[in-house]
């Protein structure tokens, strides 16, 4: 099966090379029928919201008939929005962990550098990075709970710069019943999780979409795209995984008179 929509898209309205409307024509010569933005906002990148919505939805008036047009946020676990009416102009929202909720002299993210992983590891865990990851997936857990949100982005984000277990083994259960226990808590609000090919590796890992499949959740494949050339990047590995991990369909977002439906995509 081909994929022809991408939930996860930023513009340079935040950290992308695009602008929307770069990002939406290339969108149409691939063919695609549905096309989410989802700027971030977080303590690090935060878009200036109001000129944000109001492109988006100037390109959904401009292009309506050729392509569904979604507007959403990549919310950060630990970020507020300024605009207390914000999610009502919203079609969804995406939840994502980037931060740990520490003090330091500028935004640690778990997906900017190497050196900052270590860094946040040393100066907030004692060096453990086994610490760190229960933290990480103790604030993973109350995602929805603090962004309302409509799915879970790349769920096991600070494994980015972990290949070949050079910070901590993930195969080693201390790793893994953090990332499950967060997994069931999340699973059991029936929030969707995304399968996310934007990094070297593609997120989650098999043995979490493994168990959110005996669990009967839900997924979502999205590109998390930063720019034209990204909007599908993988899509073909990302439903192969899929299919491993025991997925029969993926899931895509709609809009039918304004209101947010999710309908099934058989793989």
């Amino acid at each position: 099966m081909i994929l022809r929509a991408n939930f996860h898209t930023h513009t340079d309205f935040c950290d992308g090379k695009n602008s929307p409307e770069e990002m939406l024509l290339a969108a149409i010569n691939l063919g695609f029928t549905h096309l989410g933005f989802s700027g971030h906002m977080d303590a690090d990148i935060h878009m200036d919201f109001a000129s944000y919505k109001r492109e988006i939805h100037r390109l959904r008036e401009k292009y309506s008939g050729q392509i569904q047009i979604l507007c959403g946020v990549e919310l950060d676990n630990l970020y507020e929005l300024d605009d207390l009416d914000a999610r009502k102009n919203l079609d969804y929202v995406i939840g994502s962990t980037h931060f740990l909720n520490v003090q330091y002299t500028r935004p640690l993210s778990v997906d900017n550098t190497p050196e900052d992983l270590q860094l946040l590891c040393d100066e907030f865990f004692s060096g453990d990075f086994y610490k760190l990851v229960r933290a990480y997936y103790e604030l993973e857990a109350q995602i929805f709970t603090r962004t309302n949100c409509d799915f879970v982005g790349h769920f096991d984000l600070l494994t980015k710069f972990n290949h070949g277990n050079i910070f901590f083994n993930e195969n080693d259960s201390r790793y893994r019943n953090s990332a499950l226990d967060a997994l069931e808590i999340i699973a059991h609000q029936g929030i969707m999780f995304e399968i996310n090919t934007h990094n070297s590796r593609i997120m989650p890992a098999a043995f979490i979409l493994k168990r959110l499949r005996e669990l009967n959740g839900e997924i979502i494949i999205n590109s998390d795209a930063h720019s034209t050339t990204q909007l599908n990047a993988k899509f073909p590995e990302a439903v192969e995984l899929a299919r491993t991990c025991g997925f029969d369909h993926t899931n895509i977002l709609e809009l039918h008179d304004n209101e947010l439906i999710t309908r099934q995509i058989a793989l």
